[in-house]
């Protein structure tokens, strides 16, 4: 591997975009960490291990990197604007502890002004939080935590190689509202081979156990390379099945919107203003810039991504400020067709009048069948049409 793969360079057009911004677009950061103690089986997120990385980079060379790219990013984007979201993912981001997060939070305000009211939000794994860890995190400023739960059944645990106990997440989430935070995310994974309609119920019983405001929900899906996929090419492990999926999520959906989490992403919940800004801004194609190892950005109808390995990111960066791996310019029809697929997944919906005649005669297909209706001039996915999200969503487009 070349540690000297140059950033590559925007072409005029995408350069003059990112200093001809929208003051009044909200702007948002996502900062990623590249690092996790162990690699679980069915993730293929741009992680790695101490042992994979070797000597070839460190939590140091990576946060000095950063750093850099905070500041070059700054001076790229024109008009200034406050910082209004900030997600720092991963990875696993609570391996840096309290301190480490502290410094990232620093190294932003060094190069960007946050809003007032900006929402701070880190990925944490149960297994390496603490007391302390939650006091220090509202100490430099974080505003809310988001928790890798999965299941609270062992044996769902250990098929998908997850290393810490169904206990821990539930104490860390009480720990981090004992330190203060308003804004708590569980993350749940369902349709995991094994799992029975009473492992979820018990989850999902637990996650209602401590104060969250917002859980997310996502389906088990088989990704090529990863040690998952491996074990259901060999017939280790079965596939999820697409039924059991169906069934899982309406047993999620019916259970927390009793219990006063509402739907307002097909895989999201919320109780009011519970909301994840920050992913609401993905959703609306709204403005952020990707910090990090493998981070994507997206500015003025520019999409980027920079180099994956942090040792390449981190060379390229230390040369010349940014490390670009590749990026694109979105021309009308390629950003109406990610409006599309991104506004109908919300329960907000899809505006009427951003759609074409032929597409609106095809979402009053999908109306007629039960899978869209019509909100205050928006169309919106049904309950069953939120079953069939990916189909809805491509018949509108594709005539």
């Amino acid at each position: 591997m070349s540690l000297r793969a140059p950033s590559i360079p925007l072409s005029e057009e995408a350069a003059a975009r990112l200093g001809q911004t929208d003051p009044q677009r909200p702007f948002g950061l996502y900062l990623h960490v590249p690092f996790c103690a162990t690699r679980c089986g069915y993730c293929d997120f741009n992680t790695y291990t101490a042992g994979e990385l070797g000597s070839s980079s460190s939590p140091e060379s990576w946060a000095q990197a950063v750093r850099r790219e905070l500041e070059a990013a700054a001076a790229r984007l024109a008009p200034a604007r406050p910082v209004e979201t900030i997600f720092v993912g991963g990875g696993t981001p609570s391996l840096l502890g309290a301190p480490g997060l502290a410094q990232l939070l620093d190294a932003v305000r060094a190069s960007f002004d946050l809003a007032p009211d900006a929402e701070i939000t880190t990925e944490s794994n149960p297994e390496s939080t603490s007391p302390e860890f939650f006091a220090g995190l509202r100490e430099a400023g974080y505003t809310r935590i988001s928790l890798g739960m999965q299941s609270a059944a062992p044996h769902v645990l250990a098929v998908l190689q997850r290393r810490h106990t169904p206990g821990r997440a539930l104490a860390a989430a009480r720990e981090a509202a004992a330190a203060g935070f308003e804004h708590l995310n569980l993350d749940l994974i369902y349709g995991t081979p094994g799992e029975t309609d009473e492992d979820l119920a018990a989850s999902l019983d637990a996650v209602l156990s401590v104060p969250v405001d917002h859980v997310s929900a996502y389906a088990l899906i088989v990704e090529d390379g990863t040690a998952f996929a491996r074990k259901v090419r060999r017939g280790e492990v079965p596939m999820p099945d697409d039924d059991v999926l169906a069934a899982r999520y309406e047993q999620i959906d019916a259970r927390l919107r009793a219990a006063g989490l509402d739907w307002y992403e097909v895989s999201n919940w919320a109780r009011p203003g519970g909301q994840c800004r920050h992913n609401e801004a993905y959703w609306r194609s709204d403005d952020w810039w990707g910090i990090g190892p493998g981070a994507h950005s997206h500015i003025n109808g520019v999409r980027f991504w920079n180099q994956k390995h942090p040792a390449t990111y981190a060379a390229s960066v230390e040369g010349g400020g940014l490390a670009i791996g590749g990026f694109e310019i979105l021309d009308a029809e390629d950003a109406h067709t990610e409006s599309v697929m991104l506004a109908l997944r919300m329960r907000d919906g899809l505006p009427a009048e951003e759609l074409s005649g032929g597409e609106r005669r095809r979402a009053q297909r999908a109306v007629d069948d039960g899978l869209l209706t019509v909100d205050g001039g928006a169309y919106v996915l049904t309950d069953r049409g939120r079953l069939l999200a990916d189909g809805v969503i491509r018949d509108i487009l594709v005539d």
